[in-house]
């Protein structure tokens, strides 16, 4: 038990018979062989799981703050791709700078969130934010949306 969080990436697969020259084509397969049970012309958008944190409630926190208006409900929430740009950022500035975690990024308790203390495992958790959005934010995802959901 504990704070799981969970940023997917959304993208619209679905073929329109006005845009002839724009088809998908997704396949899936299992044991290397065409998973029959899903019907690949019904696919109309693929979901991704591109990041995974486990306990890292300032992170939760911002997105509680500022994706979610303030409403922890564990429900899935969009995030404009400006906002994840600006959560980028803002890790940026607190690894560089220690002194500004708890006005930037402060920790939330709450059920099985993990320490509030600004330590060396609040700072591991901006460390990999940062290293992951940047992976994120340097893929194609003009077609993409970004949902953040967590559960507790």
């Amino acid at each position: 038990m504990g704070l799981d969080m969970y940023l997917y990436k959304r993208t619209d697969v679905k073929n329109w018979n006005f845009l002839p020259n724009n088809y998908y084509e997704v396949t899936v397969k299992r044991g290397g062989d065409v998973y029959k049970d899903i019907k690949a012309e019904r696919i109309n958008e693929v979901v991704e799981e591109v990041l995974y944190w486990r306990k890292a409630n300032q992170i939760h926190a911002w997105f509680v703050t500022n994706v979610q208006d303030d409403v922890d409900d564990c429900r899935e929430s969009f995030i404009d791709y400006e906002k994840l740009k600006e959560l980028l950022k803002i890790c940026k500035k607190v690894q560089a700078d220690h002194s500004l975690a708890e006005e930037l990024l402060p920790s939330k308790s709450g059920f099985f969130f993990g320490s509030t203390e600004y330590d060396e495992y609040y700072f591991e958790d901006i460390s990999y934010t940062i290293d992951e959005l940047e992976k994120i934010l340097s893929e194609n995802n003009e077609n993409a949306n970004f949902y953040y959901c967590s559960s507790w």
